[in-house]
């Protein structure tokens, strides 16, 4: 394993296990508010400051670390296992179905999705549950990306299902469930897990994106997107430059896993030239 690879496993470990462990090391609840200290500077007290309305910002900033890292591999998943399982009817010698499923796909590509996200705000009450909106947010993303995944399996699984050895396995008899998990499965697992790895990241900047719009996790429950609300403003970030510490950590996070992504690439580059 090289030296970047392994730094970029350590710092992401570390990053994890401190999102994982924030309701016992946060200082403060995310949401609780100390109303004689709105927008105080670093101090022991303190670490990180507070923000406007008195809230911890080093406590929130663990929380939204915790939000944004478990629910993106999630969104990820739902991507997945949809655009595999779409992929499969593809597979189907059913000309109007393998039809209808690409026009979806087509659509699905080029849908602008952001919109989605503004009518659905809109029809939300501003009283929405955090956890409520949290979870819309995430489950469209998964929804919204499970045609850049189905492309990528469906031309894998038609290229799988004209060969040779497949056709010989079913001509004696085997079951078609026998021949996906035997036969398929291996072949298309490496190629999940590569789009398994390129959505975390993409979906963790779509919160991000999404939270900077408003249209993402519903305050108070704190994410990487809404904690970067306050760069909208460059006199604040002069005044108060410790608020850029969710930038940085999001930065830094991307830098690993891009350094992680792009050392597999490699190796299963190097597999497949031996």
């Amino acid at each position: 394993m090289s030296t970047s690879r392994q730094a970029a496993w350590i710092v992401l470990g570390i990053v994890c296990l401190a999102a994982l462990l924030s309701p016992w090391i946060a200082p403060y609840g995310y949401d609780q508010q100390f109303r004689d200290f709105p927008g105080a500077g670093p101090d022991s007290r303190f670490l990180m400051g507070t923000d406007e309305i008195g809230r911890d910002r080093l406590s929130r900033l663990l929380y939204a670390t915790r939000v944004s890292l478990a629910l993106a591999p999630a969104a990820a998943a739902v991507s997945i296992v949809l655009g595999l399982g779409f992929s499969l009817v593809a597979l189907r010698r059913n000309r109007w179905a393998r039809e209808a499923l690409s026009a979806v796909t087509t659509l699905s590509l080029s849908v602008p999705w952001i919109f989605l996200f503004v009518i659905l705000r809109a029809e939300l009450p501003l009283n929405t549950d955090p956890t409520t909106s949290l979870l819309i947010t995430f489950a469209l993303m998964g929804v919204a990306g499970w045609a850049w995944a189905g492309r990528v399996f469906t031309a894998s699984l038609r290229t799988l299902a004209e060969a040779e050895w497949l056709v010989l396995a079913r001509a004696s008899g085997m079951q078609p469930w026998r021949i996906a998990r035997a036969h398929m499965w291996p072949h298309i697992r490496s190629i999940a897990s590569a789009q398994f790895r390129t959505l975390i990241p993409a979906y963790i900047l779509s919160e991000a994106s999404l939270g900077l719009l408003g249209l993402g996790v519903a305050e108070p429950l704190p994410s990487w997107g809404n904690l970067l609300k306050d760069l909208q403003h460059p006199d604040i970030i002069r005044a108060n430059p410790w608020i850029l510490a969710p930038l940085a950590l999001l930065v830094l996070v991307m830098i690993c896993l891009e350094a992680l992504g792009a050392t597999t690439t490699e190796n299963q580059n190097s597999e497949v030239t031996a």
